[in-house]
């Protein structure tokens, strides 16, 4: 017992024995273990972020977000390492956050894109290829940036849009969802049987390869316009092919209705005419001749008629 008491005397005595200045074996050993482990918390921090990110971000996005959180990790290790070495990073670490301060104030709006930029990489309401609505503008995510995420429009034209605008503004993502539903209007005569119109209907739709089952489509008499009796169609497709399932259908539709002698009709109106039998007109003193008649009973010339008038 008492050599077990004198070892650990003598322990305690080595690693408070000076090494250089103030700093003794124990704090050295101290600093040691603490910089060890932040750096296997640093490798191991950096090997999430790269894991969690993957395939949801470009490569290079998450490969800088990775070294962003490692060195992060090195600087806590550093400074709270850095009492046992008696180093004193207060009045750096003051006149760090002075200039931190100065710079996020002069650079709020990029500051603002690079925090909304790191969340929307983690709660990805979008990813890189799909196709979305924001601020008015619809087309293919082609790049989620630290600050900017760029989208090519329909008609093959590059938008930059801010990060912050991005993460506060409402997005629509076509392609979220699995399945994408899409209707039609079609109208159809009223000399028409819509029952054979909605057989037809059903009967393209169930051919097609890309129209899903489950949910089923729907074909329903949805109103009687004044030209037309106007089905409603609804079919779900997968999103990927919303936009090539919708055009096709369309077409092979209105072949079908004209093959079946059911025509889409053009807007009509219906004009009649009531028809009455002249009434008699009365000229002068209530002669109760009309100007023809009057001018029937005079013989050769208008004074004639104004006698027969008086």
């Amino acid at each position: 017992m008492a050599d077990n008491t004198t070892d650990i005397l003598v322990g305690n005595a080595f690693l408070d024995t000076p090494l250089f200045g103030a700093i003794t074996y124990g704090n050295l050993l101290a600093a040691i273990l603490i910089l060890a482990g932040t750096y296997v918390v640093a490798k191991v921090l950096s090997v999430i972020v790269m894991r969690v990110l993957a395939g949801k971000v470009e490569v290079k996005n998450s490969t800088f977000l990775a070294k962003l959180v490692r060195w992060l990790t090195y600087f806590i290790g550093i400074v709270a390492a850095s009492p046992f070495l008696h180093i004193d990073f207060s009045g750096l670490i003051v006149a760090g956050g002075i200039l931190a301060f100065a710079i996020s104030f002069a650079s709020q709006s990029t500051l603002s894109n690079f925090v909304a930029g790191v969340l929307l990489m983690f709660e990805r309401p979008v990813g890189v290829g799909d196709n979305i609505s924001v601020n008015g503008t619809e087309g293919y995510v082609e790049g989620i940036g630290i600050l900017s995420t760029t989208i090519r429009t329909y008609s093959g034209i590059f938008v930059r849009i801010p990060n912050e605008s991005m993460f506060t503004s409402y997005i629509t993502n076509y392609v979220a969802h699995i399945a994408r539903r899409f209707d039609y209007a079609i109208g159809i005569r009223y000399s028409d049987d819509a029952d054979k119109a909605i057989k037809v209907i059903k009967g393209i739709i169930e051919k097609h390869p890309y129209a899903l089952k489950n949910p089923a489509p729907s074909v329903y008499v949805d109103e009687l316009g004044i030209n037309s009796i106007n089905l409603k169609v609804r079919i779900w497709c997968p999103s990927g092919f919303w936009w090539d399932v919708r055009t096709d259908l369309l077409w092979k539709i209105f072949q079908a209705l004209r093959k079946a002698d059911i025509d889409i009709p053009f807007p009509q109106l219906t004009l009649w005419y009531c028809q009455e039998p002249p009434k008699p007109a009365k000229t002068g003193k209530g002669s109760g001749f009309t100007p023809q008649e009057v001018l029937g009973k005079s013989e050769s010339s208008p004074e004639n008629a104004v006698k027969v008038i008086k």
